[in-house]
């Protein structure tokens, strides 16, 4: 922010890693070129365990010579590094791949519903999934989650909600509809309004399952995803 520019020297390096909307990130970058300082936004994805292990991967938006010369410091703190392009290019696809773990995150559940409901064991259902053409991250990662029944991902509703009000609100400056995602924005919504703030936002599945009154359960899933440092 302003004040945090204010305290750096000319030639230093200002990096931005949370992803506040591609319009912040400019008006950061603006003041930082204009007191001599290096600008880079460096927002993360991958998940929470991704981040214990160090292989976080980073989104990067900034000039091409600025991020070359930084990028070994940024491997250092990750595991893939990718240049999105000028900044604010970063945290729209950040935005973005938020809002497609969301929707699969909610696609998952309905899968594993409709598994049960059909009468397959809930244990192979995800693991036939998880090495099919429809497997997805957060099938893979969260959905071990919920079968468990702690839902603990390590990020709230609340989060959850505030990247995708993001989403919709790219989608509605750009004029882009986006029919399948607000949808699942209205789940969520749905879901924090139950649950609260403080909810973990893999709970949006919780949803369905009060729903129909039938929890997804199936041994052998952990509490907490490995390597995330709890449990």
């Amino acid at each position: 922010d302003r004040g945090l520019l204010s305290a750096l020297p000319a030639g230093a390096l200002w990096v931005e890693m949370s992803a506040p909307g591609a319009g912040d990130m400019r008006r950061h970058a603006e003041e930082a070129a204009r007191r001599g300082i290096d600008g880079l936004e460096a927002p993360v994805t991958g998940g929470v365990n991704r981040a214990w292990t160090g292989e976080i991967s980073i989104l990067v938006g900034g000039e091409e010579p600025v991020f070359q010369r930084y990028r070994p410091l940024l491997a250092a703190m990750g595991g893939a590094i990718e240049h999105m392009g000028p900044i604010g290019a970063a945290s729209t696809v950040k935005v973005i791949t938020n809002l497609l773990a969301f929707v699969h995150l909610w696609a998952s559940g309905e899968a594993m519903m409709l598994a049960k409901r059909a009468g397959v064991d809930l244990s192979k259902a995800f693991h036939g999934i998880r090495v099919s053409s429809g497997n997805s991250f957060a099938h893979e990662t969260e959905g071990q989650l919920v079968l468990n029944g702690s839902y603990n991902c390590g990020f709230t509703m609340a989060l959850a909600m505030k990247d995708f009000d993001l989403a919709m609100k790219l989608a509605r400056e750009s004029e882009t509809p986006l029919p399948l995602a607000e949808l699942v924005h209205g789940v969520f919504a749905e879901a924090r309004e139950a649950y609260g703030d403080e909810a973990w936002s893999t709970m949006a599945v919780k949803l369905l399952e009060d729903r129909l009154g039938e929890p997804l359960r199936a041994p052998g899933f952990p509490e907490v995803l490995p390597g995330t440092g709890e449990g």
